[in-house]
């Protein structure tokens, strides 16, 4: 196993990192359509999340890698079969060619081994199964706005649930949405033909985790390759093949300084690495180059935690904030919030850590990354509550009213 000690030496892992998540590269996956179909794929995943105090994380995060990148495109991808809405360690969208990789998850819930509501209303089900069969898709509103006295309707919670359960037990797809609605219809009506659908053998899914994680993250931990999956069956496959593909010199191990190990493809930290662009990205909490929080600590010495979910008067750094990746390095967060209806971006919150740049390249690089955000938010001007440390305010305010003129 090497050793990581030298900062030279851990500034390549992060590099390593950063490449094969694509956020080092001008345009590594292309341009709009076709370069958000081609991020996704790589990836394995986009989060989604509900969240809107900015644009939501899915198109966040591809907003981050895809010049030309436009909400509507999520749509567009998922009508033309190339992605789908599914389980990954959170809701996400997945390529439709990893489509039965979601089978063993479909499989486990639908055969009881795991639960996903405890009791479920088989009859309910049934019935909704029959009604889409026979009427096509049921939309989510459809439900929610349900008449309650309407004769044959169902109780609206009981059937949310329901639908919910078809869902993820896989009887039903999503088969459209518009923004937080989604459209459900039988599974065989919304797969395009040629999609494998033949249930993957423990080793296949162990092989498939691997793959997609070094193709994404470059190096990666045994406990990320398995990240908040509680099979334990699984967690064991995975780490045999790790161990089998050291033995065999396909990987290799790299420890870091507060212990960790990650595995790495054989020869990768031999590899010749592009230079880092002097550019500041302003990324999502969800974004899947952060959302493994102690991976994110261990590589890059940076302690980030979302506080959307913690009470307000233990927050820190605000409801939501966002990483701000420098060159190699999380530099800081920004907490802020689009207010649509005057078209402000606010920020209420800017905190800059301890860096080694000069500062007034690195403002210059915030200032051009605020004003691509502030476009990406629908907003045409900027404004900063705080800054911390507070000397950098008065210099950013400068710097964002002399773009904004």
């Amino acid at each position: 196993m090497v050793e990581v000690k030298h900062p030279r030496d851990r500034a390549r892992l992060r590099r390593m990192a950063l490449i094969a998540q694509g956020l080092l590269q001008s345009q590594p996956f292309g341009r709009g359509l076709a370069g958000a179909r081609n991020a996704i794929d790589h990836l394995g995943y986009v989060q989604i999340d509900t969240i809107s105090v900015v644009e939501r994380a899915h198109h966040h995060v591809l907003f981050s890698r895809v010049p030309g990148f436009k909400p509507a495109m999520i749509n567009q991808l998922m009508r033309s079969r190339d992605i789908f809405e599914y389980w990954s360690h959170a809701a996400a969208f997945l390529p439709m060619a990893d489509f039965r990789f979601s089978l063993p998850y479909k499989h486990a819930i639908k055969s009881g081994k795991t639960h996903w509501f405890r009791h479920r209303d088989d009859k309910l089900m049934r019935e909704l199964l029959a009604r889409i069969r026979s009427d096509g898709p049921l939309r989510s509103r459809d439900i929610d706005a349900g008449d309650r006295k309407q004769a044959g309707w169902w109780d609206w919670k009981p059937a949310k649930k329901a639908l919910e359960q078809l869902y993820m037990q896989g009887d039903l797809m999503v088969s459209d949405r518009e923004g937080f609605q989604k459209s459900y219809d039988l599974t065989e009506r919304v797969l395009p033909a040629g999609v494998d659908t033949q249930m993957p053998t423990l080793e296949e899914f162990s092989a498939h985790l691997m793959e997609q994680q070094l193709r994404c993250h470059g190096l990666v931990s045994l406990k990320g390759l398995t990240y908040l999956r509680r099979n334990a069956e699984l967690r064991s496959a995975v780490k045999n093949l790790v161990d089998e593909r050291l033995t065999q010199g396909q990987l290799q191990q790299v420890g870091v300084s507060n212990g960790d190990v990650f595995v790495l493809p054989a020869g990768a930290l031999d590899k010749r690495l592009p230079r880092v662009p002097d550019r500041l990205l302003i990324l999502s909490p969800f974004d899947n180059s952060v959302i493994q929080r102690d991976r994110l600590k261990a590589l890059f010495d940076y302690d980030y935690q979302i506080e959307c979910y913690v009470p307000a008067a233990k927050r820190q750094y605000g409801y939501f904030c966002l990483p701000l990746l420098y060159r190699d390095e999380f530099i800081g967060r920004m907490d802020c919030k689009a207010h649509r209806k005057t078209g402000e971006l606010e920020i209420k919150s800017l905190y800059l850590e301890s860096y080694g740049f000069d500062e007034e390249t690195v403002i210059a690089a915030l200032v051009d990354a605020v004003q691509e955000f502030c476009r990406f938010q629908q907003c045409d001007s900027v404004s900063l509550t705080a800054a911390h440390p507070w000397q950098l305010a008065a210099p950013l305010r400068k710097a964002l009213a002399a773009a904004g003129s």
